[in-house]
């Protein structure tokens, strides 16, 4: 993955709260494979689509990517050019599989969402200092930031600990030498 610090670009408002995956790409789309690009499906039937097409930056309400599991969603987000999104809450699984695809998902309270809608002009999102326009704080969970501060998806995450799983490997096996393999069969003593 291209690793995510600072972005700016153009921001549009999707001031909906429940803006659910099968809104973010009706099902009936999916029958065609991802690599023949969803964001031309984005918010098909959605009344905002015109709004938001060409924006980099996508503000919404509450539980922004609820209800199914679908990534394709995030998919669709990726392909049409957003880069973040950002919220008062998001749908969980949602959330993860846009960390897993590059998609920064900022939550904000509802009351910096609101002022962020009323917002003209680019929006610049940092994610080292976890700021909207140099004055909004927003969270996301470290292991998240750390994700796509780096580019890393799970297997990378994983081998960044890997002095301290090889550490954790020495200790537990020499203080607990029967958790070992025995491919000679032979009986361990005590």
């Amino acid at each position: 993955m291209t690793p995510f610090t600072t972005h700016t670009g153009p921001a549009a408002a999707l001031p909906h709260d429940n803006v659910d995956t099968d809104q973010l790409i009706p099902a009936r789309f999916m029958s065609a494979p991802s690599s023949a690009g969803y964001g031309q499906f984005l918010l098909h039937d959605h009344p905002d689509r015109p709004r938001i097409m060409g924006a980099e930056i996508l503000i919404a309400g509450r539980n922004f990517g609820s209800g199914s599991s679908r990534e394709a969603a995030v998919y669709a987000l990726v392909d049409a050019g957003i880069r973040a999104v950002i919220a008062p809450s998001f749908g969980d699984i949602f959330a993860a599989n846009a960390v897993n695809n590059a998609l920064l998902p900022a939550t904000v309270s509802a009351a910096d969402a609101a002022a962020l809608m009323a917002h003209t002009g680019p929006v610049t999102v940092d994610l080292t200092a976890q700021t909207i326009n140099g004055t909004t704080a927003f969270t996301i969970p470290e292991t998240w930031r750390q994700k796509l501060l780096n580019g890393w998806d799970d297997i990378d995450l994983t081998l960044s600990h890997t002095a301290k799983i090889k550490a954790f490997s020495t200790t537990y096996h020499g203080t607990n030498p029967w958790s070992l393999p025995n491919p000679k069969g032979d009986t361990p003593c005590a």
